[in-house]
């Protein structure tokens, strides 16, 4: 049996997350008395759960109330696939008195809909259209923890994180856009112990790749003269040309983000300054990854003398940012997928990635907005931001607000 204080933070106060640790043996103890040892996917969810200071007695917050939901969904792209999510989901649903749920990409219920008699009883733990089920603010659960480790996943009962969650059973798939890659949200199906069953999962699944499925129809790829970079919140950058998907490795993704910032062209020279923070790496090492480069992308895209690329690119990150300098900030913040290229070192990458979230999150902080503010501080990359947390606090309902402001002082005596 694995010992049940590994779900925790390796940091954790015992005195100060008692609550956690009690929790955490119950899981552990419930799965002990089950006979099957507690799965990687659901320890690693508790530990990232128990990270985030998710209470276990706790509840989803309802982010989006009945006026704003409707304008939010109708607008989101799932919307298109919910025809055939519909038609393949809502029968089974209903006749086995469970409940069918989509959510965008922060874990947000867009649609919840299924038995009526079961739809009432999860009211009363906030699986309601409208709350917020990512992984940081509700714990281990099927949609919020599919999208946060991008794959189906199944949860059983007592796997659950919060306590009230756990009388029930949920499979979830995550959506992608099916040209970017990019996760759209996720199709999620809960009920009772008779989804406690291997089949589930994989009807979840098949509904997922259906909707995608549909989502491809309905947007056709782009033209064969379109090139499309993706960038943010990825290692390795996809690059849509001629209608190929490329997966780029680091180093080529670092260049075509340079490249692309860069469209009159840029001297072999000036290219080496922007990609490599080690002084006594030589042009002809750059010339190297750029030969390798030009055979992968073709000799027609990645010109030379200066270096360019022959088409314009739209890159995602250049989408933000346009976004921003309109004041559209909530379109902003739905086109940003992440941090550019996070792991990425190029001194070019690093200027480019913290001034794109230095402004976005100035610009979220200025909107003070709640739930644009929620949705940045519950993502992993606005987990551990302190101002994030404090206009959040501020900008949040009464009710909300002691838990909000015990997070930010939380974190900022981590910090110190």
């Amino acid at each position: 049996m694995t010992d049940p204080w590994l779900a925790l933070a390796a940091d954790a106060d015992p005195g100060e997350r008692l609550g956690e640790l009690r929790h955490a043996h119950e899981v552990f103890t419930a799965a002990g008395r089950l006979e099957r040892p507690v799965r990687p996917v659901v320890g690693e969810s508790w530990r990232r759960s128990a990270r985030a200071r998710v209470c276990p007695d706790g509840a989803a917050l309802v982010d989006l109330d009945a006026d704003e939901v409707g304008p939010y969904r109708e607008s989101h792209p799932l919307a298109r696939a919910m025809p055939v999510i519909r038609e393949l989901m809502s029968a089974y649903a209903t006749d086995g008195e469970h409940l069918l749920a989509v959510c965008d990409a922060h874990g947000r219920l867009l649609w919840v809909e299924g038995h009526p008699v079961t739809r009432r009883r999860a009211g009363r733990m906030n699986f309601v259209e409208g709350a917020r089920w990512a992984e940081s603010v509700a714990g281990t659960n099927a949609p919020g923890t599919a999208i946060a480790v991008d794959r189906p996943v199944q949860v059983f009962a007592a796997e659950h994180f919060l306590r009230p969650v756990q009388q029930w059973t949920c499979a979830a798939a995550p959506l992608h856009d099916p040209h970017t890659g990019r996760v759209l949200g996720a199709v999620d199906i809960t009920g009772g112990n008779g989804l406690a069953h291997p089949h589930s999962l994989a009807f979840v699944q098949a509904v997922a790749r259906a909707a995608e499925s549909q989502l491809a129809l309905l947007a056709p790829p782009p033209s064969a003269g379109t090139v499309r970079l993706s960038a943010l919140g990825r290692n390795e950058a996809l690059l849509t040309v001629a209608g190929r998907a490329l997966r780029l490795s680091r180093r080529h993704s670092e260049i075509l983000v340079a490249l692309a910032r860069r469209p009159e062209g840029i001297g072999g020279d000036e290219l080496l300054i922007e990609l490599y923070e080690d002084e006594s790496v030589t042009p002809v090492t750059l010339r190297a990854e750029l030969s390798r480069l030009r055979r992968l992308l073709g000799p027609d895209l990645l010109l030379s003398r200066p270096y360019r690329l022959a088409s314009p690119v739209d890159a995602d990150f250049d989408t933000v940012a346009r976004r921003l300098a309109s004041g559209a900030v909530a379109s902003a913040l739905s086109a940003y997928a992440g941090p550019l290229l996070p792991g990425s070192q190029a001194p070019s990458v690093v200027r480019l990635r913290r001034r794109l979230d230095d402004s976005l999150r100035a610009a979220l902080i200025a909107r003070g907005d709640p739930g644009l503010l929620a949705d940045w501080a519950s993502s992993p990359w606005g987990e551990d931001d302190l101002p994030a947390w404090r206009a959040l606090a501020e900008a949040a309902p009464a009710a909300q607000r002691p838990a909000l402001l015990a997070r930010a002082r939380t974190l900022e005596a981590e910090l110190r």
